[in-house]
């Protein structure tokens, strides 16, 4: 990498110890679970004169690699089920619903608007309104937040958000060329003119155009993206694959002791019922080692081990004003408190968005990174993480990037992504931020915390950072 962030971040000194220098011994366990821990007494973040926006309860169907159990199905058939299972363990009554946001990233053309095919095909009614949107990895935070805004705003008292990707089954386009040339074909009114436009293609024309995790702006793969991003912090293949393998022996710990309640089982049409994440695979270094470079070769450090894999999935969380849920009987698991979403170079600092706002979010609510118990960061690739934390924990970085007189400081890695993550789980692009969200707040009320922090990066350079509140206990 050659630009003038890798030359002056290759000059740095390392970063701390307890942030990014981590041994094999410290990567692959987690200090035991408090079963019984107690909430810390901090103040609330709430605000005067805003609605707390409560999460109720959050679910998601287990997260599949493409190609396995969910292979043959479409997107709205995952949302449906990630609806339904919020309907079943809730109970909610559909009509009470005011409105549905969800998030995807590859959209199914026939369902565009797969948020209200989902809806309709769960049971909710016909007269909830139901919208989709699209933000990268970032996409059903949108949904959340987009929810959090008609919540607070006082449009709606009820809204269900989510996300959902399937990633076994992308479009594939044919050609420019002949999309043309069969659109004019379609306009052809007698014979002789549509054989003399069929007389016109070319075998060149066939050629589909194969869909990519690439940067329209910069015509990068996300994956060569983090690759130079880990040589720019000097991040080694060897730390990576020692994170990569923490977040897998996390995960599989979180399985073993059934602390993924937010799973919910999916009887999938035609095959059997799924009931748990099957990316789960904790290896072993010198296996993990044999792996070559996915992406930029021979040198590179990104591989498949050490990055997330193409996922399958959907969540949802359903979302009240705290007014509702008690009215209607509910216990909350968390408040929704600030969030952020950033933006900056998506040639350099694709993915750094964790960092960029991160600080922005801890400010806006008048926390520093010692309040917070719980850190819940989306793992797109382990280089990703272990960049953003040296980032984080640096004043040179914070000064001359990011207009701060010092740094933030890098989460301690005993209160980070304690039950795995999305390089271990899994990373349905739409689906995400559902999964952080609901972890972060079920890992409040194990752990005895009162805040978590949600960050995320995404495609086209942007971020998020979102502060969870446990609701009292």
């Amino acid at each position: 990498m050659t630009s003038m962030l890798t030359r002056a971040i290759r000059s740095l000194p390392a970063a701390s110890a307890r942030a990014v220098g981590l041994s094999a011994r410290s990567l692959s366990c987690s200090p035991q679970l408090q079963a019984a821990a107690q909430p810390k007494s901090k103040k609330t973040l709430a605000k005067s004169g805003v609605k707390n926006v409560v999460v109720v309860e959050g679910v998601r169907i287990p997260f599949l690699q493409s190609g396995t159990s969910y292979a043959d199905l479409m997107p709205h058939d995952l949302a449906r089920a990630a609806l339904q299972g919020l309907l079943n363990r809730t109970n909610v009554p559909q009509e009470v619903v005011d409105y549905i946001v969800y998030g995807t990233v590859i959209q199914e053309v026939k369902t565009s608007n797969v948020a209200r095919e989902a809806a309709l095909g769960a049971g909710f009614s016909d007269k909830t309104p139901a919208h989709t949107v699209t933000m990268a990895c970032i996409s059903s935070n949108q949904a959340m937040t987009t929810g959090v805004g008609l919540i607070a705003s006082g449009q709606c008292d009820v809204v269900v958000a989510g996300g959902v990707e399937l990633m076994s089954d992308v479009p594939i386009r044919h050609s420019r060329k002949m999309r043309k040339a069969m659109l004019t074909l379609n306009r052809a009114k007698t014979l002789s003119q549509k054989l003399s436009l069929i007389s016109r293609i070319r075998p060149s024309y066939f050629a589909p155009e194969l869909p990519a995790v690439a940067e329209f702006s910069t015509n990068e793969t996300m994956g060569h993206s983090a690759d130079r991003l880990a040589a720019a912090f000097a991040v080694s293949r060897v730390e990576q694959d020692e994170y990569a393998l923490r977040s897998h022996t996390l995960a599989k710990k979180a399985q073993d002791e059934g602390l993924l309640v937010d799973v919910v089982p999916f009887s999938v049409p035609g095959r059997d019922t799924v009931s748990k994440d099957n990316g789960v695979r904790p290896s072993s270094m010198e296996q993990m080692g044999k792996l070559k470079p996915a992406f930029v070769k021979p040198y590179g450090t990104v591989t498949a081990a050490n990055s997330s894999f193409l996922t399958d999935g959907a969540s949802a969380v359903l979302l009240m004003s705290e007014e509702k849920a008690l009215a209607m009987g509910y216990k909350p698991k968390a408040y929704l408190r600030d969030f952020v979403y950033v933006s900056q170079d998506p040639k350099d600092q694709l993915l750094l968005g964790p960092t960029y706002a991160t600080p922005k979010v801890l400010q806006k609510a008048g926390l520093t990174l010692a309040d917070v118990d719980v850190f819940e960061f989306h793992e797109a690739f382990a280089g990703q993480i272990l960049a953003n934390l040296k980032a984080m924990d640096s004043d040179w970085f914070a000064q001359n990037y990011m207009g701060r007189k010092s740094k933030v400081g890098a989460p301690p890695l005993d209160k980070f992504n304690n039950w795995g993550g999305s390089l271990s789980l899994g990373h349905p692009f739409g689906a995400t931020g559902c999964r952080l969200v609901m972890s972060a707040a079920h890992r409040l009320k194990k752990e005895g915390g009162q805040y978590g922090l949600v960050a995320a990066c995404a495609a086209g350079g942007q971020g998020h950072a979102m502060l969870v509140e446990l609701y009292p206990q």
